[in-house]
């Protein structure tokens, strides 16, 4: 009864965080431009699915006041395209920015998408990536939805299975994930990546969590 109720909690602060950043998202008018200067490590964004990079811009605040450039890839829109389209998409951006050994800051969707990436032609210009809820084996939750671009999210799903199949890169992936999470019920462990549970649930508000930045800031510290 006490879990039910832990993750009853934390389900309702993870919509009401969704709820909000999505509103602010939508007000919101900022050029995402200005984050393009920095010393250090380049990190390009990738939202998750429905989601534009301003609801991530909290975490892009944070993190170019830490002296990263911010890179934001608009054709990617609501990310509501296939995650081969949208690997392209990222791919082309990387290639005209003429972009090397930058580092992939990911939610979600986004994740799926970077790893896409990662094993694709552009691999070699990505030094890691740092997911937060990603569901790298998909999600049985799918299978109920009417959306396709939703019911893509299938454990069974082509992609899905196909990224599962794809080691060499895990060891640069960085899944930062919850103890609940109410759209990925298995988790966003990663094989042969480093895995990062937090003592705490949801899959929008930890994106939030402190540990997201610190885990980038160990990365882009990596020789």
């Amino acid at each position: 009864m006490r879990r039910a109720a832990r993750d009853a909690a934390w389900w309702v602060a993870d919509y009401a965080y969704a709820a909000t950043w999505q509103a602010r998202a939508f007000l919101n008018r900022t050029d995402p431009a200005t984050f393009r200067s920095g010393p250090e490590v380049a990190l390009v964004l990738l939202p998750g699915v429905y989601e534009t990079w301003k609801f991530l811009q909290p975490l892009a605040s944070a993190l170019h006041e830490r002296g990263h450039p911010i890179h934001i890839v608009d054709v990617l829109h609501r990310n509501s395209r296939p995650v081969t389209e949208m690997a392209v998409h990222v791919t082309r951006y990387l290639d005209d920015h003429d972009l090397t050994d930058v580092m992939l800051v990911a939610h979600s969707k986004g994740g799926l998408v970077g790893k896409q990436v990662m094993i694709g032609e552009a691999g070699s210009r990505v030094r890691g990536m740092v997911a937060v809820a990603t569901p790298f084996g998909g999600s049985r939750y799918a299978r109920m939805m009417l959306s396709p671009t939703l019911r893509s999210f299938s454990p069974r799903d082509r992609t899905i299975v196909a990224l599962a199949q794809q080691l060499e890169v895990n060891a640069r992936i960085t899944s930062v994930y919850g103890l609940f999470d109410p759209h990925i019920p298995e988790g966003s462990k990663l094989p042969g990546g480093r895995n990062v549970q937090l003592e705490t649930g949801g899959h929008f508000r930890i994106l939030a969590h402190p540990r997201v930045i610190a885990e980038v800031e160990r990365m882009s510290a990596a020789a």
